[in-house]
């Protein structure tokens, strides 16, 4: 199994319910195909570096798992045609950057605790 970051942006119309059912949804195509969800963050709504689709802000999520290379298109299948989906990126994270991700989600979780 490899590890993947997913990062995708939803379309800042949708009301905070509507949001957390997206993600469930994209969690859910995941774990139904197998994966193991490490890490789920909600970065909230941001301003974007230019407009897509007349919009200027998104909601950002980041999903990091582990899958086989099977799931992605499923995955990326699901992003395309859900239409709060404006903009999502899935990359494969070598040793380096797992590692990383791994001492980030440690930080992270110590923040959180404090």
């Amino acid at each position: 199994m490899n590890q993947y970051e997913t990062v995708f942006i939803l379309t800042p119309v949708l009301s905070d319910e509507q949001m957390k059912e997206a993600v469930a949804k994209f969690k859910k195509i995941l774990t139904d195909n197998g994966a193991e969800i490490l890490n789920e963050e909600a970065w909230g709504l941001k301003k974007m570096a230019y407009a897509i689709q007349k919009k200027s802000t998104g909601f950002y999520c980041l999903l990091e798992f582990k899958a086989e290379p099977s799931v992605i298109k499923k995955l990326e299948v699901g992003y395309r045609r859900d239409e709060k989906v404006i903009r999502h990126m899935t990359v494969k994270l070598d040793k380096y950057a797992a590692e990383y991700a791994e001492k980030r989600r440690k930080k992270y979780a110590k923040t959180e605790e404090a």
